[in-house]
């Protein structure tokens, strides 16, 4: 019996594949559950953000292999093989904390997928998928990733991907926010983070458009910005000069041939548009109209790369913490045989290994 993780992150896979595999926060039970069924799982969570889709399970034996259940999320088929990971035993507990603490986020020390991942866990501690060993983990995941910020510097400085989205923004306009009009779509913790620093940045303008008008209005308010119908969203975007987009929805929003009659209406003014949603709501073909700029969520790891290198000396000294907590979780649950019958974590299940090499997540 194991602890394992088996995924994809951006890391390993394009945004165009990882959409294909992303569940919503609210079928994360559901989803589970046809998971643990399927592949003999003991305990299972799964774990689904813009950046990374992971199965966090216990097996005993399990018939098939990695590919197959993934290929339980997709919505169509496709070939995950090449860009599946996954670790096992005393690697698997790393990986976790490490995801935990945003080490392994593509926004070094961000703050927000900590909160992902105790919603994932307390999902499938609801839907009763979780047991002693899962739940031990987890528990010390987050505690671990609370020393991290505690005793570290790591989340200092740009700590989200919203906060990334601007910093882009900025680039894009050297610098100077301050004569250009931003729309944010969408009022999620993404959202607001772009409206906060886009505030901050000291934008023209913020537009706030989002379904629930009275959450946009109120998000909008905060900000000195103005809300605006998710309907009236396309008329909207004839005065902007960028639009970040960061909804839940699994469809896309914004359609080529939308983009296309609103180029008209700017008579072809530069439109910037930066999608940080995953699935991705803005068409990827509207790339390819006469200036319309398009940005993905994946376009964002050149600020990130350059983000890293000035935060080593903060990423060995988490690690560091990392490696010792996880090998002490470890070593008790091996003693206190709570993950089977012997006391040393197994070499990785065979249903894993068939199909997908160790690789780094």
């Amino acid at each position: 019996m194991s602890v394992f993780v088996a995924g994809l992150s951006y890391k390993t896979a394009p945004v165009a594949l990882r959409e294909q595999l992303a569940v919503a926060p609210s079928r994360l039970g559901c989803h589970g559950c046809r998971l643990k069924v399927v592949a003999g799982l003991d305990e299972v969570v799964l774990l689904s953000t813009c950046n990374r889709v992971e199965i966090y399970g216990i097996a005993p034996t399990v018939n098939g292999n990695v590919k197959s259940i993934f290929q339980l999320l997709a919505k169509f088929p496709c070939d995950v093989r090449e860009h599946l990971y996954l670790h096992e035993g005393d690697a698997a507990v790393q990986h976790l904390f490490s995801v935990a603490s945003g080490l392994d986020s593509m926004v070094l020390g961000e703050t927000e997928i900590t909160g992902q991942v105790k919603d994932a866990y307390e999902r499938a501690q609801a839907a009763r998928l979780t047991g002693p060993v899962l739940n031990r983990v987890f528990q010390k995941a987050f505690s671990t990733a609370k020393e991290v910020r505690t005793k570290t510097a790591i989340g200092r400085g740009a700590t989200s991907v919203g906060s990334v989205a601007v910093e882009l923004a900025e680039k894009i306009f050297r610098e100077d926010l301050s004569t250009q009009s931003v729309m944010i779509i969408g009022a999620g913790q993404m959202g607001e983070t772009c409206v906060r620093h886009l505030a901050k940045k000291g934008a023209k303008s913020i537009l706030v458009s989002n379904r629930s008008f009275e959450r946009a209005q109120t998000l909008a308010g905060e900000f000195g910005g103005r809300a605006v119908r998710f309907d009236d969203c396309l008329q909207a975007m004839e005065q902007v000069d960028i639009v970040v987009s960061s909804t839940g929805c699994p469809q896309t929003i914004l359609h080529r041939s939308e983009i296309e009659k609103l180029m008209a209406t700017r008579r072809n003014r530069p439109l910037f548009l930066i999608d940080i949603a995953v699935p991705r709501d803005i068409d990827p073909d509207v790339q390819h109209l006469e200036n319309v700029y398009l940005y993905n969520i994946d376009d964002l790891e050149a600020i990130v790369r350059e983000n890293v290198r000035h935060r080593e000396h903060d990423l060995a000294a988490c690690r560091a913490i990392i490696e010792q907590r996880a090998a002490t979780l470890v070593k008790k649950l091996a003693s206190r045989r709570e993950i089977g019958s012997e006391a040393r974590l197994q070499p990785q299940p065979s249903w894993l290994s068939d199909s997908a090499a160790a690789v780094g997540g």
